[in-house]
């Protein structure tokens, strides 16, 4: 499914004819800016500008005058495109740039003059919506690009497509996202015969873990078409169809009760507004005694979505502070029990996301295009840039009841 690129920030512009002085004066403007960062901007004439005052580590080529302006007019949003499209270009490691220019955004994007004023006529804009039909067409646009895409990067055993733990940095992809299961599972105190809900399950690897290695019975819920039914394949393949349920059906619509309600990598996906609509199915279907964890990207503070990401890649896409997680428990006195943030868990399981996918980057390419291969190594190798600055945090909060006391006096559990 290639990207749809059409719903460009700014109108087009003369894209021919020499470099003019207004041209340079805005680019140098946006460098300077960056406190003499050591980025390097080669325009389409050839000319180069600098700013800093060392030799200049990485060189950004802008291919078009139209590319200049879109990245003058919204940064934010349109070096995404462009780099996609091939108008820019970067020369050197694109993780460094894109570490380098995180590092000074926020003095970037709040520039004055000209070029603040142009980014507030243009609006910064808002997630879209995740209602329910809203929900199902996100879903479709980010999980159902096909099976055969995502086995190429994501672990061979679980097809996690979530954060991994990583008892030790040596270990690989494999064994990283297995101990992530067991850490779920362990913090959770999951045991033979419990029954759980899962919401958002992905390619259904958590369920058949948990009714594998944990003897659990597993209602897992998903709305992507393509994911469940590799889920129901796998399960069955595995002897385990009898134990794991698929339901192709919204968190909103889940049925019954369970003594264990887990959730990972799905709340980004909720928004803001529908968390007491999450916490009512919580307390409708957790019994008394019951545990929970909701696993998730987060902030450290209340922030949108990177524009393009969500745009381009996770279309509704939200990742919440720790004081707006609060909007689901506060209502249905849930307590919560414990929070682990694996930031940079989340940055090494990118890590070897990105080298998987570089390594399959001339499959990736047939499957989709050469647009598709540059827009998704943007998406990785930015993300992992987000988890090293502290930009996005990955947050695991575990919870029950407010009046139950079926809880452990320590977290000795959780190293055994």
């Amino acid at each position: 499914m290639p990207l749809d690129f059409s719903d460009d920030a700014v109108s087009r512009v003369n894209t021919s004819g020499r470099v003019s002085a207004l041209d340079k004066y805005l680019m140098r403007k946006f460098l300077r800016a960056m406190d003499q960062a050591p980025i390097a901007v080669e325009l389409w004439g050839g000319e180069r500008l600098y700013e800093g005052k060392e030799e200049p580590e990485i060189t950004v080529r802008i291919k078009t005058r139209k590319a200049l302006w879109d990245l003058i007019a919204n940064p934010e949003l349109n070096f995404g495109d462009r780099y996609s499209d091939g108008s820019v270009e970067v020369v050197g490691d694109l993780y460094q740039a894109l570490e380098i220019v995180g590092a000074h955004k926020t003095k970037v994007m709040s520039e004055t003059g000209s070029m603040s004023r142009l980014r507030a006529a243009l609006g910064r804009g808002r997630p879209r919506r995740n209602t329910l039909s809203d929900s199902r067409e996100n879903i479709h646009h980010h999980y159902d690009l096909s099976n055969e895409f995502y086995r190429l990067w994501l672990d061979r055993d679980h097809m996690q497509y979530t954060c991994a733990y990583y008892p030790s940095d040596a270990i690989g992809i494999e064994q990283s996202q297995t101990a992530k299961l067991h850490h779920v599972c362990r913090k959770l105190q999951l045991k033979e015969g419990d029954e759980v809900i899962e919401v958002g399950c992905g390619w259904g690897g958590l369920a058949r873990f948990m009714a594998g290695e944990y003897g659990a019975k597993v209602r897992a819920y998903n709305i992507s078409h393509e994911q469940i039914g590799f889920a129901r394949d796998k399960a069955k393949e595995d002897g385990l169809d009898g134990r794991v349920e698929y339901i192709e059906d919204d968190y909103r619509n889940v049925a019954g009760t369970c003594d264990v309600f887990v959730s990972l990598g799905m709340l980004e996906h909720v928004g803001l507004v529908n968390y007491p609509a999450l916490g009512a199915v919580i307390d409708k279907c957790l019994r008394p005694d019951g545990r929970g964890l909701i696993h998730s990207i987060g902030r450290n503070r209340p922030r949108l979505m990177n524009r393009w990401t969500e745009k381009r890649i996770f279309p509704g896409a939200y990742p919440p502070a720790l004081k707006e997680m609060a909007a689901i428990f506060e209502p249905y006195n849930l307590s919560i029990l414990d929070v682990e943030n694996l930031r940079l868990h989340y940055a090494l399981t990118l890590e070897h996301w990105l080298e998987r996918f570089e390594e399959n980057e001339s499959k990736v390419r047939e499957l989709f295009d050469e647009r598709f291969v540059r827009a998704w190594r943007l998406y990785l190798t930015g993300s992992i840039a987000a988890f090293r600055l502290g930009d996005l945090q990955l947050f695991q909060v575990v919870f029950n009841r407010g009046d139950s006391n079926n809880l452990p006096m320590t977290r000795e559990h959780l190293y055994i």
